[in-house]
């Protein structure tokens, strides 16, 4: 058994969409980055290339790489688990943290907690997507922000 940490940070703006677990969110200010900028997905991949000791998201999909620019980050997460699969892993379970002062993300959860367990080859059951807030404090509390943390148990 292995296990990874994963997080990621994106800044809200205004004409981008938000999108968190494969999910579009209605919101009006939507996450800023060079992919979709999916921020759970992406702790999600981070955390099982931590859990492989592959490195990190930013070193197999970089910013500069105009083959990213605007990608699905389900595309992402699903060579993320094809690498791992090549190296004879395999992830056994997730459990995520969105830090998000708004909107409310609970009627969003279930369809994340599904994307993920798909993408991963997972049952739901070994699937946690929870929500919660920053209690207004720093820029995720002012909104200008949402932080996704993952932790990954990966086996061989």
């Amino acid at each position: 058994m292995r296990v990874g940490i994963g997080y990621d940070i994106h800044r809200l703006v205004e004409g981008r969409r938000l999108i968190l677990g494969g999910v579009e969110i209605p919101h009006t200010k939507g996450l800023l980055g060079h992919s979709d900028a999916d921020a759970l997905l992406h702790a999600v991949a981070d955390a099982l290339l931590g859990a492989a000791a592959l490195g990190d998201i930013g070193t197999h999909f970089p910013d500069f790489d105009p083959q990213w620019k605007d990608a699905d980050s389900q595309k992402i997460l699903a060579a993320v688990v094809e690498m791992l699969r090549r190296k004879g892993l395999r992830p056994v379970s997730v459990d995520c943290n969105i830090i998000a002062q708004k909107p409310k993300l609970a009627p969003y959860i279930p369809a994340m907690r599904d994307n993920i367990a798909r993408l991963c080859g997972l049952d739901i059951s070994r699937v946690s997507v929870k929500a919660r807030t920053n209690e207004g404090l720093g820029e995720i509390g002012r909104g200008e922000a949402i932080a996704c943390q993952c932790v990954a148990l990966v086996e061989e």
